[in-house]
């Protein structure tokens, strides 16, 4: 009989450097974190842990908000708590769409009983005021959803105006920061963004499992009167945030290493500073762009609105996209990713996020896509 140590061997997965749109590879120290003894998710040493982390949370969104909490979910349980939680049924609701994303923004809100319309860019553009403006004029609505960072295309959404567009017409904002917080700037209270939730696997360099958001007190005041009960049971901010709150009332049993995870990537994040941490990605996505185009590679996104933490290089013709990223898997352990929806084999997807995001990175990828290439150009 085969011994369970063969049949079933230990967990030994190879040295992965992560270069795709998620998740980023993970800070050592993090790693260190999650190996630390559990405690009760009621301990007062849980309880100080919380309070830490919502300090720093505010920190990283660059907000004052009160209400600002991981979610014990993904990325994508971050996004659902938003528009649970902001939408009511019959609620109007405007989703800006140019890429995966924004189209799964407005199908979430559909299912929350929104009465929504979705206006579309080309995938790799980004909106204008303008347009916002336009659409809000021509059918009012209570909630307006936008993409920051669109992980399908690499685009950077600029959001200052449509905000001040958005609240002069009476609606709150709510605005996807997955890729882009700890990355770029975000400004949630300067831009004066309504609801803003990202993940914990992109820039903040932890594993995926936490989904942080805040609420500005607009927000809050719409959780707090609305007409009827958040249709998601879990993800309900007005029950969530009371255990995040003074009160500490049971809600649910929290991941307590994930939440160890989150705070050490969120104190290493304060330590390097926000400033230092925006220019570090940005300085080495420039080199990522300078050398993809010293080998002929064309960018899908304009400059002006490139995204420095995911870049997604058009494939060259006549190039198999999945050959090349299984030939940088198999003999460079890099992971890069394919395009997805309409940008499928048209585009790869490299990420340099948090701890990926890293010159060392960059040159070995540029080196490896360089032998790669010449080995399948056709």
């Amino acid at each position: 009989m085969t011994s369970t140590s063969q049949q079933y061997p230990e967990i030994n997965p190879p040295p992965r450097t992560l270069l795709g749109p998620g998740p980023s590879m993970v800070d050592p120290r993090v790693l260190k974190a999650m190996a630390t003894p559990l405690v009760g998710h009621l301990d007062p040493y849980f309880i100080e842990l919380m309070n830490h982390t919502q300090q720093l949370l505010r920190y990283v969104f660059e907000t004052e908000n009160p209400l600002t909490i991981p979610v014990s979910g993904t990325g994508s349980a971050a996004m659902e708590a938003s528009v649970a939680n902001m939408v009511e049924p019959g609620d109007k609701v405007l989703v800006c769409a140019n890429g995966y994303f924004g189209h799964r923004l407005a199908d979430m809100a559909e299912r929350y009983g929104g009465d929504v319309q979705i206006i579309v860019r080309p995938w790799g553009d980004v909106f204008s005021p303008e347009e916002v403006s336009a659409a809000l004029k021509a059918r009012p609505a209570q909630v307006v959803a936008i993409v920051q960072a669109e992980t399908s295309t690499g685009a950077l959404q600029p959001v200052d105006e449509i905000a001040k567009i958005v609240h002069e017409a009476g609606a709150l904002l709510i605005v996807d920061a997955v890729t882009s917080l700890g990355g770029v700037p975000v400004r949630v209270d300067a831009i004066g963004i309504d609801v803003c939730y990202s993940g914990s696997q992109k820039c903040l360099s932890c594993p995926p499992g936490i989904g942080p958001l805040t609420l500005s007190e607009r927000a809050v005041q719409k959780l707090t009167t609305r007409s009827s009960k958040v249709r998601n049971w879990y993800l309900d901010l007005g029950e969530v945030r009371k255990y995040w709150g003074s009160e500490r009332t049971y809600h649910h049993t929290a991941p307590i290493s994930a939440n160890y995870a989150l705070y050490e990537g969120l104190r290493i994040i304060a330590e390097e500073g926000l400033e230092a941490r925006w220019e570090r990605h940005r300085r080495n996505a420039e080199l990522l762009w300078n050398g993809l185009e010293a080998l002929g590679i064309e960018l899908h996104v304009p400059l002006e609105h490139r995204l420095p933490t995911l870049t997604t290089p058009r494939v060259p013709e006549g190039v198999d996209e999945a050959q090349v990223r299984r030939h940088l898997l198999d003999h460079y352990n890099i992971e890069i990713s394919g395009g997805l929806g309409e940008l499928k084999g048209k585009v790869w997807r490299i990420g340099l996020m948090g701890y990926s995001s890293r010159r060392e990175n960059v040159l070995l990828l540029l080196a490896a896509l360089e032998e790669t290439l010449t080995q399948f150009r056709k």
